[in-house]
């Protein structure tokens, strides 16, 4: 029997995606012939094909932005659609707001096609299964002002309503309860990470464990708007003797000014994991997020988790259990205290991080779900 092939759409190809892609996708090319249209990112690493399996193909989504640019937004639907009638897909996964917006306006549920029957072509109706999920909505993004998020709200009912066949399928509760705003048949199912890849990149020659008297804080991103560098510079501020460590770049780098700040920039993934694993404190002040996967990564490897109140964020941190949530900046700072004054069971906390990933936010159970779905 033929495998069902799956064209999965993206055009965020880097950072937290990039990494969910690589393990939902090497985990089912057993099952499914995978093929990933994409758009480049500074975040997209150079040698990216080297990260997937090598039955998976990739074609390049050339006119994908990431900001909106209408002529360059028609020209990526027209690649798409040409796409999808090359590749003739059974099923058709859309990742981030760009590309489920455009995806879902040019790609149509059921598609007439010439088949070859006995002897003859004709023409046949195949009925596809089209997903889309967020990964963060455009809407929750707090840079842009209210009425430009009105309109990116707006935006994603018109689309849900006018491709009713596509399923939302929401990569955490937090975002599948704002889906449901849209579209009442979506879903969801959380992102998983793949603790034996970690397990095979960590350096585990070396066994850190916190210490509350040479604190080492780190935070995984772009150094952008959304992970609120702005917070991050002052909370480090207010700790001069602890080294804040930045793992990624970004536009607002010059924002970065503590002096007990140092920015690695974008590196390899082992690198990234082996510098996330020499720090005792994971801390994410994001103003939106999807699911992160830098946090999910984080608990794993039992570090110290402080982070925001937002969607992803408190869907899998339990205050005061398998980490922290913080409101404003004094939270944060009362809690790095509060560490340091030996407050709390760091290996309790820490402990129940871990077992939380091995129990619901691993990749064996994720790919399942999705599995499950496709077929």
């Amino acid at each position: 029997m033929a495998k069902k092939k799956i064209v999965h759409i993206v055009e965020a190809f880097g950072g937290g995606i990039f990494t969910y892609l690589v393990e939902l996708t090497n985990s089912l090319c057993d099952d499914f012939d995978i093929v990933i249209a994409y758009a480049k990112r500074k975040q997209t690493p150079k040698n990216f094909e080297e990260y997937f399996d090598k039955r998976i193909k990739f074609v390049e989504i050339r006119n994908f932005t990431r900001s909106i640019n209408p002529i360059k937004d028609i020209k990526a639907g027209i690649e798409i659609y040409k796409l999808i009638k090359k590749e003739n897909p059974d099923i058709i996964h859309m990742h981030s707001s760009k590309a489920g917006i455009i995806g879902r306006l040019v790609i149509k549920h059921k598609t007439k096609i010439k088949e070859e029957i006995a002897g003859t072509k004709e023409n046949k109706v195949k009925n596809r299964k089209l997903f889309y999920t967020p990964h963060g909505y455009a809407f929750l993004k707090q840079d842009d002002s209210k009425i430009k998020r009105a309109i990116y709200k707006m935006i994603e009912k018109i689309v849900a309503l006018l491709n009713r066949n596509c399923k939302i399928v929401a990569c955490s509760k937090g975002e599948y309860e704002e889906s449901l705003k849209l579209l009442k048949s979506s879903t969801y199912i959380n992102n998983g990470i793949n603790t034996n890849k970690i397990d095979e990149l960590v350096d585990k020659s070396v066994i850190y464990k916190t210490n509350i008297h040479n604190l080492k804080i780190c935070i995984i991103g772009r150094i952008g708007y959304q992970k609120n560098p702005q917070l991050f510079n002052r909370i480090a501020e207010q700790f001069p003797h602890i080294q804040f460590t930045w793992i990624g770049d970004g536009e607002l780098r010059s924002t970065l000014t503590s002096k007990n700040i140092k920015i690695i920039g974008w590196v390899e993934r082992k690198a990234v994991l082996n510098e996330l694993e020499k720090n005792d404190i994971f801390i994410l002040p994001s103003l939106w997020e999807g699911l992160p996967i830098a946090l999910l990564e984080a608990m794993y490897l039992k570090k110290l988790c402080i982070v925001s109140n937002v969607i992803g964020n408190k869907d899998v941190i339990e205050n005061g259990r398998n980490g922290f949530i913080c409101e404003n900046f004094q939270d944060y700072i009362n809690i790095i205290q509060q560490v340091q004054n030996e407050k709390y069971n760091l290996d309790e906390i820490e402990e129940n991080a871990n077992k939380d990933i091995l129990k619901e936010y691993n990749i064996k159970v994720m790919c399942e779900k999705y599995e499950k779905m496709y077929m």
